[in-house]
């Protein structure tokens, strides 16, 4: 990837770059090392930043006065007026006046003599009339000032949008790689459970581990593989493990009681599994109905889109139980 966009050298780098691909194959934090490259006042001849300049320690202290980083943030007239649903909303995307606030940046000269950055990550979240003023802005950027977009959904993108930028794909490394990987960031037991789990994204299982979700997400199979038959009683463990000191939050156990389901259904059609290969399989398998399962995965799409913002988290965890349980009854019964 590094050589694709940097193998012809940092001065035909282009000035717009959309870095695109899944949830945790260090889209980031490549953004991020690009970022401090042009920032840098002591390039490396490996075409790295130093990390030990002024230039470097104000970026990573956040405030170099020539980068700009814009990630989705709240409405404030939401903040202002509306109820707490209308604030969770509004934290889910990137507001014009966020843009809008660029152009003074781009147009005015640089602090340092040298390039300015802009990082726009989650880009997919700009909405149509933010997405146009961006547009604007990158029709006659100054020749110093680079941007750095990234998403995980570029089709959400204004096509025109994407046709400013220099698109590079990032895919997930294959499962050698990966597991070294993970290994050698310190996580030694079960690295391919937990990257079977993550869809193949080595980074998005440090991530896991860097917030205290792993043991969570033990604790949550677990109760998938042998589940009690009370759906109440479910809950209530479920409950638990949301009240534990690290950040697994309810929709990550809504995702990990659909994905559960999933495999299951996968496993009595096509007798193999794409998320939990590393863990036992439950008994009785054989006598679960594989469209009960499809189903019950597919009714649980609302509880995902609802479970940032639930009226009572224990209702909601009994709802929920209770689908997961239903799809749980052999054949015939």
């Amino acid at each position: 990837m590094r050589h694709q966009l940097l193998g012809q050298g940092l001065d035909r780098l282009p000035h717009a770059v959309l870095l695109v691909g899944p949830p945790g194959v260090g889209k980031t934090a490549f953004s991020e090392q690009l970022a401090e490259l042009l920032l840098c006042e002591s390039i490396s001849a490996a075409l790295s930043g130093c990390g030990e300049c002024q230039a470097c320690r104000w970026l990573a202290a956040g405030n170099h006065p020539d980068f700009r980083r814009i990630a989705p943030e709240g409405d404030d007239d939401a903040e202002e007026g509306a109820g707490e649903k209308a604030k969770k909303r509004s934290a889910s995307i990137i507001r014009i006046e966020q843009i809008r606030e660029l152009e003074a940046f781009v147009f005015t000269g640089s602090h340092r003599a040298g390039n300015r950055v802009v990082l726009i990550t989650e880009a997919e979240a700009m909405h149509g009339p933010t997405a146009n003023a961006l547009l604007k802005i990158l029709e006659e950027p100054p020749s110093s000032v680079y941007f750095i977009l990234v998403s995980t959904r570029s089709k959400s993108l204004l096509p025109t949008l994407r046709s400013r930028c220099r698109v590079i794909p990032f895919t997930t490394p294959d499962t050698t790689a990966a597991t070294a990987w993970l290994r050698n960031a310190g996580l030694e037991k079960q690295a391919k459970r937990y990257l079977d789990l993550a869809g193949g994204a080595p980074m998005r299982v440090a991530q896991w581990q860097e917030q205290g979700q792993l043991a969570p997400i033990d604790a949550l199979v677990d109760s998938l593989i042998a589940p009690v038959a009370d759906p109440l009683a479910l809950a209530a463990r479920w409950d638990g493990l949301l009240k534990g000191d690290g950040m697994f939050r309810l929709e990550n156990l809504v995702e990990g009681v659909q994905r559960w389901l999933f495999d299951l259904a996968q496993e009595r059609m096509a007798g193999e599994v794409r998320y939990h290969g590393g863990w036992p399989r439950p008994k009785g398998i054989e006598k679960l109905d594989p469209e009960a399962l499809l189903a019950a995965w597919r009714e649980l799409q609302p509880f995902r889109r609802s479970a940032r913002h639930p009226l009572n988290q224990l209702l909601f965890l009994e709802s929920l139980a209770a689908h997961f349980l239903r799809a749980l009854r052999p054949v015939g019964t």
